[in-house]
């Protein structure tokens, strides 16, 4: 419970204010204000709320503050790396708007190498590509090599 309580001599103070005391009894907390007041106002602060507020921790949020961090520069580097059916794989470097290399060969194995180094995310369909490649140049060599074997029995035969 807050009583404000008037004495003598505050009613009869000038202009100069002087500090709020707080004193504490068991049944109830009276405060002592040395501002002239009428009884009819509001209980007075306490003393701590009275003083300045402490500053908040932490970068102060708003617009008008300007961030004093140094951004970091970040550099544009598009690497493409293409490949076709029959396992060529090309690679071509931009850094921003400038080429750096263009249609750089480069050996399968290598580009499954490099996926399995970036992510497991891309390996895996890099790696099926590369397996059909594989499959279709196997066939193709199955092919000609039963297309050597026929001009090798017709040599034969021609020699005959």
């Amino acid at each position: 419970m807050t009583v404000d309580v008037l004495t003598h001599d505050e009613e009869t103070a000038t202009e100069a204010p002087a500090p709020a005391v707080a004193v504490a009894t068991d049944e109830a907390a009276v405060t002592e204000s040395a501002s002239p007041a009428s009884p009819s106002e509001e209980p007075a602060e306490p003393a701590a709320e009275e003083e300045a507020p402490k500053p908040k921790r932490g970068r102060p949020k708003g617009a008008a503050t300007a961030s004093t961090a140094k951004k970091t520069r970040t550099v544009e580097l598009i690497l493409t790396v293409t490949g076709t059916a029959d396992g060529e794989w090309q690679a071509e470097l931009k850094n921003g708007s400038k080429w750096v290399a263009k249609g750089l060969e480069i050996p399968a194995a290598a580009v499954s190498r490099a996926a399995k180094e970036l992510h497991s995310d891309l390996s895996g369909p890099i790696d099926e590509v590369i397996n059909q490649a594989r499959e279709a140049q196997a066939a193709k060599v199955a092919a000609l090599e039963a297309e050597l074997e026929k001009a090798k029995q017709a040599l034969a035969e021609l020699d005959a």
